[in-house]
């Protein structure tokens, strides 16, 4: 296979001209790179594994045809890294999305840096390549951020620090995670956004906020349309329904109505109550003080 198809132009020329490692005895120069990534070798795809910490949980199938479909035009611009298990036997560090539309475009072999790594180390420069790099939804930089915190042991103050972030931006990050599992899949979806979210993780009970999710969906609610409504939804309690009126009660309030206005109201409660008849301009008062000869 001619090696602008695996390649690219300038990685081909990059390839040509790097200074290749010391050889060793019965093992070619692609199986004696070091523990770093240094010159860049040209591995087979059958001999490279998936990486079994790949925090991507899925992939968009025609934005990878559409990759390989370049790398069938350009070659592979940005090589993998991969880690070396034996002789020939290596497995993904990052570039899992190229990796995979290398196989679409019918690729044999990919450049690729090759260094050593134990799983740990391995889990975290997968997580941290891919918060980086890679076009992650929320959810999915939530569960990475928690993964290096519970498996490599960060604190958040430390992780803000590993990914550049603000550990503000770490924080909510992660407080997605405690959202309800049908607001999680609407923001892995796209159906709501990163500010809708924020403004529900402070709506109170799950309930709640899966109520008023369903909301922003059958009112398509901006953000600050649903900052504006969970701000109205946050009291615990819901309001007390007012209790329905004896039926003379209701007669009497439908004859105030009738006389005084659709304002007109009685409260009652227990054999107590009020009139009340409410105006709203001077006007009103004066015509309201007519009718009451007042």
């Amino acid at each position: 296979m001619a090696k602008r198809n695996a390649l690219g132009r300038g990685l081909s020329a990059l390839l040509d001209n790097a200074e290749a490692p010391a050889p060793v005895a019965g093992v070619s120069p692609a199986e004696s790179v070091g523990d770093v990534a240094g010159p860049i070798a040209l591995l087979a795809i059958a001999d490279i594994e998936a990486n079994p910490f790949q925090p991507r949980s899925k992939f968009d199938e025609s934005a990878l045809e559409e990759l390989a479909q370049s790398i069938r035009e350009l070659g592979i611009i940005q090589p993998l890294t991969v880690r070396k298990l034996s002789a020939k036997r290596y497995q993904l560090i990052s570039g899992e999305r190229r990796f995979r539309a290398s196989q679409l475009a019918g690729l044999d072999e990919v450049p690729a840096y090759v260094r050593t790594a134990d799983d740990q180390a391995m889990l975290e420069m997968a997580l941290v390549e891919n918060i980086q790099r890679e076009n992650l939804d929320p959810i999915e930089i939530a569960i990475s951020y928690q993964r290096l915190i519970e498996e490599i042991g960060l604190t958040q103050e430390g992780l803000s620090e590993k990914v550049g972030k603000k550990r503000s931006t770490v924080t909510n990050y992660l407080r997605l995670l405690k959202l309800p599992g049908e607001v999680q899949v609407g923001l892995i979806e796209g159906e709501i956004s990163m500010g809708h979210a924020r403004a529900l993780i402070s709506a109170g009970d799950e309930d709640t906020q899966v109520k008023l999710f369903r909301h922003i969906l059958a009112q398509d609610l901006s953000v600050r349309k649903t900052e504006e409504l969970v701000r109205g939804e946050t009291p615990s309690k819901p309001p007390k329904a007012t209790p329905a009126l004896p039926e003379d009660v209701e007669d009497a309030q439908m004859a105030l109505r009738i006389r005084y206005g659709n304002k007109a109201s009685i409260k009652f409660n227990k054999g107590k109550g009020k009139i009340e008849l409410p105006f709203a301009s001077e006007a009103e008062l004066r015509a309201l003080s007519k009718q009451l000869k007042l």
